[in-house]
């Protein structure tokens, strides 16, 4: 969503931070550049004049121009400035309330608020473990009552029955009825869209709302809107009164200006977005985190909590044991591949990984893309289990019937083989009862830690090796890379150490300068 914003941005703030001393005129210059980068990213004109100002204001003071690093402090008055933009805190949705709570669902035709209703549904019912009963009061669009009676039977959330001929405000009243005699906690109204703000849809957004008396209205934006984002989050806000936000497509090319008005401008916080087609697919809107991910600072806290929700800890305990040993075969490689998809590829990775955005470009021009993953598991998964199990049987006839079997040549075979066998190595060198073992506990230990599995070798081996950043000084990063070059690596091949330049990221596959695998992507300098 924030690509080309978080370019421009980038290509300004490192102009910056390259130099010794800044002068005024530099500040100025610099923040000319960013007040264009945010017009072109659709951010509205008060929107950035303001945000603006307020850089300009703190960041010309005689502290940053006099500071030893002028270009970093700059670059941390815009963020903080971004993060205010974006509305300090993230702001769940309020179930304070007695029960049914309801919540109200505002917002144009065609922005997605039947889907998010269903999504916004499932996660109440299962990460709250709340009941929750949803009602479509959309009697103009047709099959919108009964593409939300789908959805709960796709979710498992319960649906009101649907009664024709029954007027928006008669389904509100009557929804609310049913979930406190039903013994719901929340009940989720989706109101009927327009193709534009007219006045029969506030006077009937208004009576829904004195019938139901809804402790949330939520206003369902899509984030490719741009410009008019404002008019709308304005009008809905002044005539039903919002109490936050939900953006939806925020996985798309938009440039990403609605999500940075619309706060601005409502004063309402951002409450979740949509990230994808899937009923999964919603996130908490964390301002510090967007904002991270819009300067290229990475946003690893989002990236745990994705692998806590996405990878098993079982499986993920029993290949900690398996690498520690040293052993690492075929099956460990393709659960491998499979946890990155689930973590949302390695676009989705790379994005969130501090100084990595950059490098989502130059893995697209080499290859590597999630579709490499897809040829990778159809190849194991052509081979026997005696194949997956010891690799080393793989001769001319075998890779043949297996190329046959996955559709692709006997290359990929033996690159895939290369990989595993660099992999392997790199397990069998830091599981081992030698100088690895120390290196293996303390990088494997960080996070493990954090998302509550005890010994687990970080995330399930998909991820292992990311250090826990925050408890390691310098010091403790230069004793881990002499053990890491005691056990046979060097500076530029160890993933996860200085000099690697890939921080946090030991034993990613497929990936070369810095990761093992993929020759040809140039080390960082």
């Amino acid at each position: 969503m924030f690509e080309n914003l978080q370019d421009r941005l980038g290509s300004i703030l490192n102009g910056l931070t390259g130099r010794g001393a800044l002068s005024e005129a530099d500040v100025s210059a610099a923040l000319r550049e960013v007040r264009r980068a945010l017009l072109e990213a659709d951010v509205s004109l008060e929107v950035v004049r303001a945000f603006t100002d307020k850089v300009r204001e703190k960041a010309v003071g005689a502290a940053v121009l006099k500071s030893i690093k002028p270009g970093q402090m700059v670059v941390k008055i815009v963020h903080d400035e971004l993060v205010e933009m974006l509305g300090s805190e993230g702001v769940g949705i309020d179930l304070h309330a007695p029960a049914p709570v309801v919540i109200m669902m505002v917002g144009l035709q065609g922005s997605g608020k039947t889907t998010t209703t269903g999504k916004i549904a499932k996660r109440l019912t299962d990460r709250e473990k709340k009941k929750v009963l949803m009602a479509s009061l959309d009697t103009r669009r047709p099959a919108a009552q009964e593409q939300l009676r789908q959805l709960g039977v796709q979710t498992g959330v319960d649906t009101l029955p649907i009664i024709a001929g029954q007027s928006p405000t008669d389904i509100a009243a009557r929804a609310v009825q049913a979930a406190r005699l039903g013994g719901h906690d929340v009940v989720i109204l989706d109101t009927a869209g327009r193709t534009h703000i007219d006045e029969p849809l506030m006077v009937e957004m208004a009576e829904i709302k004195r019938k139901s008396n809804p402790h949330e209205i939520l206003l369902v934006a899509d984030s490719l809107t741009g410009q008019d984002a404002v008019n709308l989050a304005r009008n809905f806000d002044e005539r039903v009164g919002i109490t936050g936000l939900v953006l939806t497509r925020m996985d798309g090319d938009g440039r990403g200006g609605a999500a940075l008005s619309m706060r601005a401008v409502t004063g309402k916080p951002i409450k979740l977005i949509g990230t994808g087609e899937k009923m999964t697919e919603m996130e908490e809107f964390h301002p510090r985190r967007i904002a991270d991910r819009i300067l290229g600072m990475g946003d690893i806290v989002s990236l745990v909590e994705k692998a806590a929700e996405n990878i098993d800890a079982e499986k993920a305990r029993a290949m900690a044991e398996k690498m520690a040993k040293g052993k690492f075969d075929l099956n460990d490689l393709a659960d491998q591949l499979r946890q990155m998809k689930s973590l949302g590829g390695m676009g989705g990775i790379m994005g969130m990984m501090p100084g990595m955005a950059g490098m989502k470009d130059k893995l697209a021009a080499s290859g590597m893309s999630d579709k490499m993953f897809d040829r990778q598991i159809a190849i194991i998964q052509s081979m026997t289990k005696a194949e997956r199990a010891n690799p080393d049987i793989l001769k001319h006839s075998r890779k043949k019937r297996i190329a046959a079997g996955s559709g692709t040549d006997a290359a990929e075979i033996n690159k895939l083989l290369k990989m595993h066998r660099q992999m392997a190595d790199m397990m069998k060198a830091m599981g081992g009862k030698g100088k690895g073992g120390g290196m293996m506990k303390q990088m494997m230990g960080g996070l493990a830690g954090k998302m509550g599995l005890g010994g687990m070798g970080g995330l399930g081996g998909g991820m292992g090796g990311m250090p826990d950043l925050s408890k390691l000084d310098p010091k403790q990063l230069e004793a881990l890379q002499k053990q890491a070059e005691a056990a046979g690596f060097k500076p530029g091949s160890m993933p996860g150490l200085p000099g690697g330049g890939m921080p946090g990221m030991g034993g990613l596959p497929g990936l070369g300068g810095g990761f093992p695998g993929l020759p040809g992507l140039p080390k960082k300098k």
